[in-house]
């Protein structure tokens, strides 16, 4: 069957209404709601109405909704609609034997959440479409993801280079970090950073072993392998082969020992976890991930949050149908609400400490960022309790006694940090 043809006939007939359509003749160029715009920092949260994680209608006009309401078109001042837009979803997807694949669906971005985007962004005028991701190129279609794409003209690259491509730059693009701790340089899957693209980052909500997979973290799956393994730790820096070590920071042992006993010295939350994924595994993520965000630019980053899901965002974990979506431009204030709203407490994650002290961002702390709910294409200010926390336990940095999966609740003195 045609799974356009039946998205089609299956949507309500209000997602297909003409004026929503109409509203958005194409135009020279798109831009982001003029609110948004005029409010980078500031965090938005819309409260979808998804019946069940599986009904595909649903989740489709979600995004499509969000799409129209969000991305406009505009004469000028805007984005050309001649340019390229580069599509990073967190598609990862597993199969497992002991599990029917449905419970592990949350694993990544909705797909069809997904394609309302595409469509939308489409709808502006918009052709030219690359789907960017390193990863597990054998599991992309496990929830639909190549198809989506192929039905939609969305270019997708070939993962793997070998590593005389790093040294041609072969359909990869290089850059530079302006003040480097792990890398000097990263390589982007091409075309990534280019002049005449525009970066959508659509995340998930989701626990993992650096506590969650948000925003910050989905844009690691943009960097061309083996440079995208931020997580190993030693072995991903000191233990690299002798062609990645040129772009690595010449006396990193020094630098990150520095920052990690001095972190240590100032009781960083959790520093005394013998977790196999351990303080200086974190801290060395940490680093390569602030590496990375200076070097990476989106237009817009969403946290998929019609269901979230706990465990370690791979196959243990169970997914909740919480009906949110988050976006906004600043990505490390979007995830510091999306932490937080997952029922942990963002000073405790070293990631946004080390960001502060580095520079990337001016608060860590959630009762800090300016939150406005997203209700029928207009905003409306709010604060962070008149959001449910959803739970969302981790295997992060886990303490002496402590279940393997916990929340990272522990209370936190933003005062006195």
């Amino acid at each position: 069957m045609d799974v356009t043809r039946r998205h089609l006939l299956t949507l309500a007939p209000a997602a297909l209404a003409a004026p929503a359509a109409a509203a958005r003749l194409p135009k020279s160029q798109f831009a982001l709601h003029p609110f948004l715009v005029a409010n980078p920092k500031a965090v938005f949260i819309q409260r979808t109405k998804v019946p069940h994680k599986m009904d595909e209608p649903a989740k489709l006009q979600a995004g499509l909704q969000l799409a129209r309401e969000v991305l406009v078109p505009v004469d000028r001042g805007g984005v050309p609609t001649s340019h390229r837009i580069v599509l990073k979803p967190n598609f990862t997807s597993v199969r497992s034997k002991d599990r029917p694949d449905v419970e592990n669906w949350g694993t990544g971005t909705d797909a069809q959440f997904y394609e309302g985007m595409v469509m939308g962004l489409r709808e502006l005028g918009l052709k030219k479409f690359h789907w960017v991701e390193a990863n597990g190129f054998n599991t992309w279609n496990y929830r639909g993801f190549v198809d989506i794409n192929e039905r939609h003209g969305i270019e997708m690259n070939e993962p793997d280079r070998r590593a005389r491509n790093f040294r041609d730059a072969y359909e990869m693009n290089w850059h530079q970090v302006a003040e480097p701790v792990v890398y000097k340089r990263i390589p982007h899957f091409a075309p990534v950073g280019e002049p005449d693209t525009w970066l959508l980052n659509i995340a998930k909500w989701k626990s993992h072993g650096m506590c969650m997979t948000l925003s910050v973290k989905n844009l690691q799956g943009l960097v061309v392998k083996p440079f995208v393994r931020f997580c190993p730790g030693w072995s991903g820096v000191t233990g690299v082969p002798a062609w990645m070590k040129p772009d690595i920071h010449q006396n990193v042992e020094k630098v990150v020992n520095t920052f990690f006993d001095e972190h240590k010295r100032k009781g960083f939350a959790r520093y005394d976890s013998v977790a196999p994924l351990s303080p200086v595994h974190q801290e060395i993520w940490a680093h390569k991930t602030c590496d990375h965000m200076q070097t990476v630019k989106s237009g817009l980053s969403i946290i998929e949050g019609i269901y979230g899901r706990d465990g370690d965002g791979f196959g243990v974990g169970n997914d909740h149908l919480t009906n949110l979506v988050m976006f906004g431009q600043d990505k490390f204030r979007l995830d510091i609400v999306g932490m937080y709203l997952g029922g942990h407490e963002p000073g405790n994650v070293n990631l946004f400490r080390i960001a502060k002290e580095r520079g990337l961002i001016d608060t860590i702390n959630p009762w800090e960022v300016e939150v406005y709910e997203w209700v029928n294409g207009a905003p409306v200010r709010r604060k962070l309790s008149d959001f449910t926390r959803t739970p969302l336990k981790t295997y992060y940095l886990q303490k002496a006694g402590e279940p393997k999966y916990h929340l990272v609740n522990e209370r936190f003195d933003y005062d006195k940090a």
